[in-house]
């Protein structure tokens, strides 16, 4: 959709590339140290206590450093504001990160190491030297010499995803704080918990938010603004049996485990699942089995960039489980399709300002931006789909979730600098906006449910 023509705002006097690099890398390694995996079988939110030790860190460093309205949710989300600097209507940005790692790697004792000046080739990490890092199998590696690389230490997961988020977003605050001069309207600063489990946008938090728009620092290589995501269903199968001593089973016993494996058996081996398809394919994935021959459970998420592709993921796995029961008639067989967030494409594409305005900060920085479609979901699908567009913007994390994570210091500085453009670019009256669609989430079902996004 066409955009209107955004004057052109002073060019900021941000510090050398060098001032952010020494500070952005500083806050990513004290934040990298502390564990704060989340954990999808806890009930409350945060659901673990020790992502408060880095929430209230960050309520204090927010504080120290000059935001107004710092808060720290009932819900465990950290709020502040930078003030706007000029009198201009301009919509309220929020800049968000979320503070927690994945569950399926260990984020205990971490160690960050910078390997300084790159210089090609393979890194060996220290505690494990078989877990070594290569440009031939990430190319992306290969195209950052010179820059200072940060590992862990090869038995734990970096938390790159997403405390470099986390790191960029504070830097850019701080930076605002301390040069008044530079033209911006009101600004929100946002830390959630628990996106790793798609639980990081409380239902409350759109309107604790209080913004127009907003951005994720969420995103991979350098120059990325997403504004496409996968759309996502959960698929919860429970399969209970016939359970009778296995001495007096004959004709009676009904294996509840051996129905559950009929049902991976006939799902697609060769096609539609995570290792079988790349780029636009959607896939059905079975992420957790456990049972016993009375009772099983099987847990699956099912994607794909387009709705009639989601539908038709769920109407295979309904079939799978009818097949298998009309041939167990003794056994049942149940398949709950569960909605968890829709592709940010749907609401974003008839407006898209955010998306342009980024795109516009990118170059204003020496970036030249790119919009490849993810294949996962961020916090932003589902504020996207709450009615506060968030398109999600590069940080520099590579491999994320596992001991071969790393991040260049010099991309998250970069995306630090163009964040700072971002602010000056909104500077605009509310009243030259376009208007923005309307707020979508009471005519999808499952608006208020929880998330879970084991897909990235």
């Amino acid at each position: 959709m066409p955009t209107a023509t955004v004057a052109e705002p002073r060019v900021s006097t941000a510090p050398a590339g060098s001032e952010f690099t020494r500070e952005v890398e500083e806050r990513f390694i004290r934040y990298a140290r502390i564990d704060t995996q989340s954990d999808e079988k806890s009930t409350t939110s945060p659901s673990t206590e020790k992502q408060y030790d880095l929430l209230r860190l960050l309520v204090d460093e927010l504080k120290s450093i000059g935001a107004r309205d710092v808060t720290l949710t009932k819900y465990g989300a950290v709020l502040a504001t930078i003030p706007a600097t000029t009198n201009a209507d301009a919509p309220t940005v929020a800049l968000l990160a979320h503070v927690d790692t994945a569950p399926q790697f260990s984020g205990a004792n971490v160690k960050p190491i910078v390997h300084r000046k790159y210089s090609g080739g393979e890194i060996v990490l220290p505690d494990n030297p078989e877990t070594v890092l290569s440009p031939k199998r990430s190319p992306y590696l290969a195209t950052k010499t010179g820059d200072d690389i940060i590992t862990a230490s090869g038995t734990t997961l970096l938390g790159a995803d997403d405390k470099a988020g986390v790191a960029i977003v504070m830097t850019v605050a701080h930076h605002l704080l301390q040069n008044g001069d530079l033209p911006h309207g009101p600004i929100r600063i946002g830390f959630t918990p628990d996106e790793e489990i798609g639980r990081g946008v409380h239902r409350d938090f759109p309107e604790d938010l209080k913004a127009e728009v907003a951005y994720t620092l969420d995103g991979a290589e350098l120059g990325e603004i997403v504004y496409e995501t996968f759309s996502a269903d959960k698929a919860d199968v429970h399969v209970q049996g016939v359970s009778i001593h296995p001495g007096q089973a004959k004709e009676k016993l009904v294996n509840a485990l051996h129905l559950a494996a009929k049902i991976v058996d006939t799902l697609p081996h060769v096609t539609l699942t995570p290792e079988t398809t790349a780029d636009r394919e959607g896939f059905i994935h079975l992420y957790e089995m456990s049972g016993t021959a009375a009772a099983a459970d099987l847990h699956f998420i099912l994607r794909d960039f387009e709705l009639d592709g989601l539908r038709r993921h769920g109407e295979l796995l309904q079939q799978v489980c009818n097949t298998i029961q009309a041939a167990e008639r003794r056994a049942r067989v149940t398949c709950t399709i569960t909605n968890q967030y829709r592709n940010m494409r749907y609401w974003l594409e008839k407006d898209m300002r955010p998306v342009e305005l980024a795109r516009q900060a990118c170059r204003r920085v020496g970036i030249e931006p790119i919009s490849p479609p993810i294949r996962g979901g961020t916090d932003g699908s589902r504020l996207t789909e709450r009615g506060i567009p968030t398109p999600n913007l590069f940080t520099g994390m590579q491999n994320i979730h596992g001991p071969q994570e790393w991040v260049s210091v010099q991309d998250m500085a970069r995306a630090t600098e163009m964040c700072i453009s971002l602010a000056q670019l909104w500077n605009i009256s509310k009243s030259a906006m376009p208007a923005t669609a309307k707020r979508a989430g009471n005519g999808h079902a499952g608006a208020d449910a929880d998330l879970v996004d084991w897909a990235g």
